[in-house]
């Protein structure tokens, strides 16, 4: 068996491919998931509502992370413009070359009267004031699985035996065992932890001098992620709109995700001296931000243009689809609350 390495949860277990071609399809899928902004723009549409009034709170720079396809920046500079609320600048980190020309390509097309506003960043600003945006991005930042078993505390790891991958076992580092200790886990219990999210987390608020923090994933507060039923944890593998919770089936064309922690995240923007500014599900949010007028701007009696708006605004609010597992947290300085997304419903005692 050959060195144990951690399995960092997320987007990982692509070194051992070509261990494994007699298990994987020929060709690379097209996706394996479906964010909500390449869904739907109601998404978007609505999420500018809530960037509208803080920029004209004076917010007026964003930082979105992670871009990905650029969907969501084309919606929401759209929406902005349309509200004639446009940030001074809105930046993109991405570190991906091959992703940063996708989006410049498609935001050039879709907004070249814009197009002066967008810039691209490869490394966090030293300090920033404005809005952070990060949709799907906690979740993309390798976890580590852990195991207790007879009060002992293990992490998770990957081996290679032969021509396979392999779970493999080691004694947790001090920091995992000390974090598991903090959560009086059950016995026979595996979980993830996510000590790097919540760091990015205190970085960016240490960074931050005025501003909120936006982040929207799936997820759930502590006492909902670390249930004695939720034993085996989140880890979940995506293929081809496919889930499953194999992650040496398809090893380097899979997506591997593990959820969102949000009780850590807000620990950790509040211990940097960050305000909680709001919590709530996709659904709410989006709600309080005006989707349902969006919606309404198109009549029912247009079933051409109605029905697949109709049927994508049904995707992102019900709780049986993204509405009630996708979360939004907002953290804070310098910015009374409270913000138009959680002005209802926000849950953040349940953190």
């Amino acid at each position: 068996m050959d060195q144990f390495r951690p399995l960092h949860g997320t987007r990982a277990v692509r070194a051992g491919t070509r261990l494994l071609q007699r298990r994987q399809p020929q060709t690379r899928p097209a996706g394996d998931f479906i964010t909500a902004p390449e869904l739907s723009p109601l998404f978007g549409r609505a999420l500018a509502r809530q960037l509208a009034e803080l920029v004209r709170q004076g917010l007026d720079d964003i930082l979105e992370l992670g871009a990905g396809s650029g969907a969501l920046a084309e919606t929401v500079l759209a929406e902005l413009a349309a509200l004639d609320c446009l940030p001074q600048r809105y930046a993109i980190l991405e570190l991906g070359a091959d992703l940063r020309q996708r989006q410049q390509q498609r935001l050039m097309k879709a907004a070249p009267q814009i197009a002066d506003r967008v810039t691209w960043l490869e490394t966090l600003p030293q300090t920033f004031s404005g809005v952070v945006l990060g949709n799907e991005v906690l979740d993309a930042i390798p976890a580590h699985r852990i195991r207790k078993s007879n009060d002992i505390v293990s992490e998770l790891g990957v081996s290679i035996s032969g021509n396979d991958l392999e779970w493999a076992v080691q004694p947790a580092s001090a920091r995992l065992a000390a974090a598991a200790a903090e959560l009086d886990l059950a016995d026979d219990y595996e979980t993830e932890l996510n000590p790097a999210a919540a760091t990015l987390i205190g970085d960016l608020a240490r960074r931050l001098k005025r501003g909120v923090l936006l982040f929207i994933d799936y997820g759930f507060p502590a006492h909902e992620y670390y249930h004695p039923q939720r034993n085996r944890g989140t880890l979940m593998c995506h293929y081809r709109h496919h889930a499953h919770a194999d992650p040496f089936l398809w090893v380097g064309l899979q997506d591997i995700t593990a959820h969102v922690d949000f009780s850590a995240i807000a620990r950790s923007g509040i211990d940097a001296g960050l305000e909680l500014l709001g919590y709530t599900n996709q659904a709410q949010f989006l709600i309080n931000c005006g989707i349902t007028g969006l919606l309404a701007e198109i009549p029912a009696s247009d079933t051409a243009r109605y029905a697949p708006l109709a049927a994508q605004a049904q995707k992102l609010l019900s709780p049986a689809e993204m509405g009630e597992l996708f979360k939004i947290i907002a953290l804070g300085r310098g910015v009374e609350p409270p913000l138009l997304g959680f002005c209802s419903g926000d849950k953040s005692r349940t953190l």
